[in-house]
């Protein structure tokens, strides 16, 4: 891979007066070339082309790449901390390890790329088309995911804790052993997701649509599934201690193994339509399987 030197200042004043639309203005293209350690702060690069280019190592804090092609990149370790990203192309690229921290990703475009161990703290991916992307061990506290179309995506052994994904639509994505106490689903609609494992303390899932969801041996203590909407759904072994039930549809789902203890507004309609076991420990402490008219949904 060779270096290649360009006169950066020069592209960037041209594309300042593309975007004015001056007549001595150029769209700036960074396309296929390496431009690893350039340091690009603050750096106005909205609409530019950066197709398959190679910068490890860029430092893009502050920039604006809103509306960016930066599809096929390699971008690993670069810093787009405070970036604005809005509406980029970032299909097929490579972003390992890089720091997103108070970025802006609403309604970008991210299929079939690879965020894995990227600071992700407080990004903001309000309205953004994720598909077939890692985010395994990312730091990624407190973002912000609302309203986005997230499928077939790895958020394994994340820390996600309090990340906003209210209203998302979720399919086929992935979150075992995440880290996750006081995150957001509330109002979303998750589709064979799979939460094996995962921390939920606290979780707010609120009004949200379940279909065939996996929560083996999660930590749900406390969480709110107030009015959910569940088909199916297997919790075996999971710990649901204290969690908020009041309004909840829970057809079909499996609480073989799991521990309800202390869960509130649960009612026996509830555990009708649910499965449960000698391992399963009822909303008053007692062992299951449940058996109607027992007053077993009531927590002590």
């Amino acid at each position: 891979m060779v270096q290649t030197t360009l006169p950066i200042i020069g592209i960037l004043r041209a594309h300042k007066a593309w975007l004015e639309k001056s007549a001595d203005g150029r769209r700036a293209d960074f396309g296929g070339i390496t431009l690893n350690d350039q340091d690009l702060t603050a750096a106005v690069l909205s609409r530019a082309i950066l197709t398959g280019a190679t910068l490890l190592d860029a430092n893009f804090s502050g920039a604006d790449l809103s509306g960016a092609s930066l599809g096929r990149g390699d971008f690993e370790r670069s810093n787009f901390a405070g970036a604005d990203l809005t509406g980029a192309d970032l299909a097929g690229s490579n972003f390992a390890g890089a720091w997103f921290n108070n970025a802006s990703l609403a309604e970008a475009s991210i299929r079939e790329a690879c965020f894995r161990r990227a600071k992700l703290s407080r990004t903001q991916m309000l309205g953004a088309t994720i598909a077939g992307t890692s985010f395994r061990e990312c730091d990624a506290k407190s973002m912000n995911c609302h309203q986005s179309r997230l499928s077939d995506s790895d958020w394994s052994e994340s820390d996600v804790s309090q990340a906003q994904f209210y209203g998302s639509r979720m399919n086929s994505c992935r979150f075992l052993g995440a880290i996750a106490e006081g995150v957001n689903f509330g109002t979303s609609k998750l589709d064979h997701c799979d939460f094996t494992r995962a921390q939920l303390q606290d979780g707010r899932f609120q009004r949200a649509e379940f279909v065939q969801c996996t929560f083996r041996d999660a930590r749900l203590a406390h969480a709110d599934l107030r009015e959910v909407k569940m088909r199916g759904g297997d919790f075996n072994r999971a710990v649901l201690d204290g969690a908020r039930f009041g309004g909840a549809q829970l057809a079909m789902a499996d609480f073989r193994g799991a521990s309800l203890r202390g869960a509130k507004e649960m009612t026996s309609e509830h555990l009708s339509q649910s499965l449960t076991d000698h391992r399963t420990i009822l909303p008053n402490g007692s062992h299951g399987p449940y058996m109607r008219f027992s007053g077993a949904e009531r927590a002590r």
